[in-house]
């Protein structure tokens, strides 16, 4: 591991302490969602376009995964900086780019939505040890408290983006080295599977709507007229 290959994941790693911590803790400005981090980290890699292709695919993924509460769900906010940047770098001309950085941002978004149910645990347990403060009403042990949870969560986020990019460097690499199957076949494979999650999404969410089918139709009606158009 060389100092020039730290000093270049430093800031991919510090755009997905942010944008992880967006999620659930602080500002929850939908900063987080795919297609505006993946964007970002593409244009982080000097290519937005690439980066942006990446979101609108996880951003298809994740339509169906709303972070309410407690649940457990995928953190996508530094998935997405990883997807984005693996793809924006790899995106030129190799056939398979698409589909093993869109690996390589589902796992990390798996290990990084685990790693939120191991923060929260860990806010508990700091809550915990403060509670004779917390329970008097102590102002410190209040701004203590906050402060601990918001600087963990950007710890929790920058570690998972920069051993994710670090680790699938190579993995990446190899793979796309050995990738055989046609782009188009590659990238149609893709679109089919996050159309029909994100299909799926939709209607589960919405189909107690008055008029849902109607309005569905209309809109893959639409989107498929401006395709042909252009």
């Amino acid at each position: 591991m060389t100092a020039t290959l730290l000093l270049d994941l430093f800031p991919i790693a510090l755009l997905g302490a942010l944008l992880g911590m967006d999620v659930v803790t602080f500002p929850q400005a939908m900063i987080s969602r795919p297609i505006v981090a993946a964007t970002v980290a593409g244009s982080f890699m000097g290519n937005p376009g690439g980066g942006m292709i990446m979101g609108v695919v996880l951003e298809l993924l994740a339509l169906g995964m709303l972070p309410f509460g407690a649940s457990r769900y995928p953190e996508w906010g530094s998935a997405s900086v990883v997807g984005g940047a693996t793809y924006a770098v790899h995106a030129a001309n190799l056939p398979g780019a698409l589909a093993v950085s869109l690996l390589a941002a589902l796992v990390t978004a798996l290990v990084s939505g685990w790693s939120m149910v191991k923060l929260r645990r860990l806010n508990a347990a700091h809550a915990t040890r403060r509670r004779d403060d917390l329970e008097a009403g102590s102002p410190s042990a209040v701004i203590g408290n906050q402060l601990f949870g918001l600087t963990a969560d950007l710890v929790r986020g920058g570690l998972v983006t920069f051993l994710a990019l670090l680790l699938f460097r190579p993995v990446v690499d190899l793979l796309l080295a050995r990738w055989t199957t046609d782009a188009a076949y590659s990238r149609g494979v893709v679109v089919a599977i996050v159309a029909a999650v994100s299909a799926g999404a939709i209607w589960k969410i919405f189909h107690t709507v008055n008029h849902a089918r109607l309005y569905l139709l209309a809109g893959l009606a639409t989107g498929a007229a401006i395709l042909i158009i252009r």
